[in-house]
């Protein structure tokens, strides 16, 4: 398999640690959606990173279909089985890609779109909508802290911490780490451990083949 896309995205990063945690090999492609735009349309023409050349050709998008693909590939999952905690699994991993799908928007307004034409009411909500999904994401924490060991912690846990290792790179103004400590000590935490460390958020990076 190959996964394309920069490890500074947390959609390529999630995948990419999560795979490596599920003992998956696979080859790394840092391409840039901007800079390498022709490239990457080469092989996905909807240019969306992540993207996963699959073993059998097919070309996967979307962080979220990948692991449910990689999950069945491993044989086994980093997602609860049970009803009950599935839920809050699926609340915690909702509001960390929100809160990295709204941080993205306002880099997006900041850096793509000229200064003339920027539209600070869109920038003000989005940026409401941020607080909000590490609002509720710090709460959930404070009120039950996820496991952050090598072998205990599960999909919420990784989306959480690169969520917050994407905001803090680019944002930090906008999401300060006083407001929110225990999402952002839970992120400190993960980034600990090795995989984390190996898989590092930074466009500079291409993974070796493993």
């Amino acid at each position: 398999m190959k996964l394309i896309g920069m490890l500074d995205s947390p959609f390529v990063r999630r995948v990419a640690i999560s795979m490596r945690l599920l003992g998956l090999p696979f080859e790394h492609a840092a391409i840039s959606v901007f800079r390498g735009f022709d490239a990457f349309q080469q092989i996905n023409p909807v240019v969306k990173a992540p993207t996963l050349i699959c073993d059998d050709g097919n070309v996967l998008m979307d962080s979220t279909l990948m692991l449910i693909y990689a999950e069945v590939l491993a044989g086994r999952s980093l997602m609860p089985s049970m009803a009950a905690r599935l839920t809050r699994e699926l609340r915690l991993i909702g509001l960390a890609l929100a809160a990295c799908e709204k941080t993205a928007q306002i880099v997006y307004e900041r850096g793509l779109r000229p200064a003339e034409k920027r539209h600070q009411p869109w920038v003000d909500r989005v940026s409401g909508q941020l607080d909000a999904a590490c609002r509720e994401l710090d709460r959930e924490l404070a009120y039950s802290p996820l496991d952050v060991s090598a072998d205990g912690i599960c999909q919420s846990g990784i989306t959480a911490a690169v969520a917050w290792t994407f905001m803090q790179s680019l944002l930090p103004e906008v999401a300060p780490a006083a407001g929110f400590p225990h999402l952002a000590a839970h992120a400190a935490a993960a980034e600990q451990l090795a995989v984390f460390q190996a898989i590092p958020c930074d466009d500079a990076i291409t993974l070796p083949a493993r």
